[in-house]
């Protein structure tokens, strides 16, 4: 649960940084995809997932694998939201670095 000053602080360095409307982009994008689930674009680059249970959207891992051929990591973690680094950070870290494992080459 994050406390009033962790908003009030994200809030704060969106809005004096100019950079609400860029981040709440990803969103509206979302948004018009919802439609067109037959016709998902596709990312090629290597991609890890990490499905937190207080998210708002959680994708599936069959949807995920249509849409990221190059799935390479996939968690569903047992705790946290949206602000997930935020609310846990050495989880948050730990399955950021249990992905970038999964990028190493073999030596």
């Amino acid at each position: 649960m994050l406390t009033r000053d962790q908003i009030l602080d994200e809030i704060t360095l969106y809005w004096l940084t100019g950079t609400a409307t860029s981040s709440a982009r990803f969103y509206f994008d979302q948004a018009a995809l919802l439609g067109k689930r037959n016709d998902p674009r596709r990312v090629e680059l290597p991609v890890g997932v990490s499905v937190f249970p207080l998210e708002l959207l959680r994708p599936s891992q069959s949807w995920a694998n249509q849409v990221y051929p190059n799935l390479v990591y996939w968690n569903e973690v047992g705790r946290c939201g949206h602000f997930a680094a935020l609310e846990e950070p050495a989880l948050f870290v730990r399955e950021l670095r249990a992905f970038a494992r999964k990028l190493r080459r073999p030596a």
